[in-house]
């Protein structure tokens, strides 16, 4: 019998996030319990995944899945309203300005990217893969970049996070979904740019969760049962 595999090498920040849970979780309500446990074991898992973009994205995405999610199976338009509400709270709650300072300092030419890129654009590949109704997906993406424009020129944290977080839920699905090749040099800049972004985020994301444990973070879907 195969000895089990080693736990993956954790960071500092890993470490640093999880001894505060240690010291907090007596304190917490147990849907924030159960959504910060579960968020930091696969953003622990993450960080093991080394060089490997696609793996860690994914991994990333089902850290920032158990922190925010909402009802399953309500697709992307289900998605967008939960993803809302949800950076809109943590941008009001952001004392220390971390997630801004990671918006507009620390990523903003990864993010402009992201959000430019068409292969991030649900209505680009709707129209490449026979759907009617997005012929002007070209006029859409125009549409998108003019909102961001204005999003931007406002320095409104919340909505800029929203449209990325769409962007980046298309690539969730591309690879979750099988629809790329795994380190493919077709969507490395997607990846890159998309993890470098996730993974500064999500430890912010779970810290500021924890800060405030007496808000309503909702109640984890696929709770603990007997």
């Amino acid at each position: 019998m195969a000895a089990p595999a080693p736990p993956p090498p954790s960071s500092h920040l890993w470490q640093n996030l999880k001894e505060k849970q240690r010291r907090l979780r007596p304190a917490f309500p147990e849907a924030l319990g159960l959504r910060v446990h579960r968020a930091l074991s696969w953003l622990g898992r993450a960080e093991g995944a080394g060089e490997d973009g696609d793996v860690r994205f994914i991994l990333l995405w089902v850290g920032f899945n158990s922190a925010y999610a909402g009802d399953v199976g309500t697709g992307l338009d289900g998605e967008r309203s939960v993803f809302k509400a949800y950076f809109e709270m943590l941008v009001g709650l952001d004392q220390g300005q971390r997630i801004y300072n990671a918006v507009w300092q620390r990523f903003p030419h990864e993010i402009r990217l992201l959000l430019n890129n068409k292969y991030v654009f649900q209505s680009f590949w709707n129209h490449h893969n026979g759907m009617d109704g997005h012929e002007d997906w070209p006029e859409r993406l125009l549409a998108s970049q003019r909102q961001i424009a204005l999003a931007m020129g406002r320095s409104d944290t919340s909505r800029i996070l929203s449209i990325l977080f769409d962007r980046l839920y298309v690539l969730r699905n591309q690879l979750v979904h099988g629809g790329a090749t795994w380190n493919s040099a077709v969507n490395r800049d997607q990846v890159r740019d998309g993890t470098a972004v996730l993974g500064s985020l999500l430890p912010v994301f779970i810290d500021i969760m924890m800060d405030n444990p007496g808000q309503d973070w909702g109640r984890p879907f696929y709770p603990v049962v007997d």
